[in-house]
């Protein structure tokens, strides 16, 4: 990842912080001819040290078990206009662009094609997003039958993570005026959605 000096590391902290909360990423590996890719929720295990999924399968990336996949994990992330720069005003020589947390994790790829083993992963994976709901759904609701048949029809995956690179690209470069009409700007009224005030938010402590 290329994270040029302004973009200091995140602490291992803030990096547990994203992995922990991340929903969907990008899983890619490669198939001996090209690159593959999906996109699939994942949990992560600090103390295993692994992100663990499941994907369909008849899709032929869990067959890829033993060699290096990356994961593409995001935060938010949100674009940036030069008209919130207070340099804008001074001398106009400046220009739009994005300000995003990600974080790429390396590791070896495992299968795990045991019903035991996804059935405990799609449990845990239930209840984490279920968690919060009015009424939340369990894998108890479907009828038993049905659950073994879906169970079938995907294979655990596991990646046991070897590095992590981490970039919290956040107007580090910019002083101190223009990162704070960046921060304004992503929670004015015209704007202000969840992931740019997300964004603006992580700014104050980046």
């Amino acid at each position: 990842m290329y994270v040029p000096k302004h973009f200091t590391a995140p602490s291992d902290e803030a990096v547990h912080e994203l992995l922990s909360r991340a929903a969907a990423c990008d899983l890619v590996t490669w198939d001996g001819a090209g690159m593959v890719a999906t996109t699939l929720p994942l949990l992560f295990d600090p103390a295993a040290g692994t992100l663990i999924g499941h994907v369909a399968r008849n899709n032929t990336q869990w067959r890829h078990t033993g060699s290096e996949a990356l994961t593409i994990v995001r935060g938010p992330d949100a674009y940036v206009s030069p008209s919130a720069y207070a340099t804008k005003r001074e001398h106009g020589r400046v220009v739009p662009t994005w300000n995003y947390i990600t974080a790429h994790v390396y590791g070896t790829l495992v299968a795990h094609d045991d019903p035991a083993w996804t059935e405990d992963l799609v449990r845990r994976l239930t209840e984490r997003h279920e968690a919060g709901r009015p009424s939340p759904w369990s894998v108890d609701d479907a009828p038993r039958a049905f659950i073994e048949g879906q169970l079938r029809a995907i294979v655990g995956i596991e990646i046991a993570i070897t590095r992590i690179e981490a970039k919290w690209k956040l107007s580090q470069n910019r002083s101190t005026e223009d990162v704070a009409g960046v921060r304004d700007d992503l929670r004015a009224a015209h704007r202000g959605s969840e992931t740019e005030r997300q964004v603006a938010a992580a700014m104050e402590i980046s």
